[in-house]
């Protein structure tokens, strides 16, 4: 039988073994510990609570600066055979309006009312108008535009000839009505009528000799309605205005919203605050009649905006005025045009809607669309 010896050395090895053990578990574990509440600090902490500003004032500070004055130009167009040419004459120019927004992010992306990015669908009337002002422009067109006009000549000779077309009485809407042909005989050209054979045949020969235009047809003519330019200025700027592009307008005619990008696709570095809407009101419910409404827009847009010292936002108050119905709500905030697709708040501060539209007789009834719908827009 064999005997293994423990010598001294070995005795102090197991010793101290024995002894680090225990130092290396809570080595370990305070480790673990670490790991778990630094991933647990990054990953999983809870949103920042949202402080109330608790006055006009500072609601103002905080988001003047993301609120921006549109300025939107728009015309008319036709397309003849695939080439368009924008329509200028005594019938229609080119419209400017101007309207608010607010930036939500920081890639330049700012929230307004859809009929401020489209306002030739601002409501069925308008719509009926602008109807009917594209059939009479595609009828008079048709109606001086010969085929021997080459397309690089079809704006300016429309604007030469456009008084003939617009000879034509517009309230008859259609003129010679659509589908009907259209008479080839000059305008005031008289017939010869005579029981004379050679006056007949002199008139006969002469009519011969008239050539006959032929005119484009109605249906390679299509009229239409579309933006000229869209830009943005920010508040405190001097009359400087920054490109824009249309980016989504709703398809719901209930739901007033509608978005624009700046063309640099990033906000500027001016607007310290962009508007949180994490923070928004979404509970609609909870909006009562009596509770405080702040509106910071440009009513009038560049009427009131313009100063000596550069472009100014405003600032309006007032109070819910009616229980929202799902969709809008109802303020007694002083507004009117210019102010379409200003931010409306409560007195923290938080948004609950987005202005959109009032009754222009009377000044304090207005109405937004509720913030709850601005998520699923």
């Amino acid at each position: 039988m064999k005997i293994r010896k423990i010598g001294p050395n070995n005795d102090l090895h197991e010793i101290n073994n024995k002894k680090r053990k225990p130092y290396n578990i809570i080595f370990f574990a305070v480790i673990i510990l670490s790991t778990a509440a630094f991933f647990g600090f990054k990953y999983f902490k809870k949103p920042p609570v949202a402080i109330c500003l608790d006055s006009d004032t500072k609601v103002y500070n905080e988001y003047k600066d993301a609120v921006v004055l549109i300025k939107h130009s728009y015309g008319y167009f036709a397309k003849i055979k695939g080439t368009e040419i924008q329509l200028t004459n005594q019938d229609v120019k080119e419209e400017t309006v101007f309207g608010t927004g607010f930036f939500v992010d920081r890639e330049g992306k700012i929230l307004t009312n859809s009929h401020v990015l489209q306002p030739w669908n601002s409501s069925n009337e308008e719509q009926e108008k602008v109807n009917t002002t594209i059939r009479n422009l595609r009828l008079k067109i048709a109606s001086i535009l010969t085929t021997d006009v080459s397309e690089d000549e079809y704006q300016s000779f429309i604007e030469r000839n456009w008084k003939i077309a617009s000879a034509y009485d517009e309230g008859e809407g259609d003129y010679e009505g659509e589908g009907e042909e259209r008479s080839e005989e000059p305008a005031g050209e008289e017939f010869v009528s005579s029981n004379d054979t050679e006056t007949d045949t002199a008139a006969t020969d002469i009519a011969a000799a008239i050539p006959v235009k032929e005119y484009v047809s109605r249906e390679d003519i299509e009229v239409y309605v579309k933006t000229v330019d869209i830009s943005v200025a920010l508040h405190d700027s001097d009359d400087q205005w920054l490109s824009c592009a249309i980016e989504k307008v709703s398809e719901d005619t209930n739901i007033d919203l509608g978005i624009l990008r700046l063309a640099a696709h990033t906000t500027p570095q001016s607007v310290a605050n962009v508007i949180n809407l994490d923070n928004a009101v979404q509970d609609d419910a909870s909006l009562n009649p009596g509770q405080k409404a702040i509106m910071v827009g440009y009513p009038l847009g560049m009427d009131l905006a313009k100063t000596d010292s550069g472009i100014k936002v405003q600032l309006y108050d007032g109070k819910i005025s009616k229980e929202s119905d799902g969709n809008k709500i109802q303020y007694s905030i002083t507004s009117t045009h210019g102010a379409s697709g200003a931010p409306v708040f409560n007195e923290c501060g938080q948004l609950i809607a987005v202005n959109f539209s009032g009754v222009d007789e009377v000044q304090g009834f207005n109405f937004g669309i509720v913030a709850k719908h601005i998520r699923n827009f």
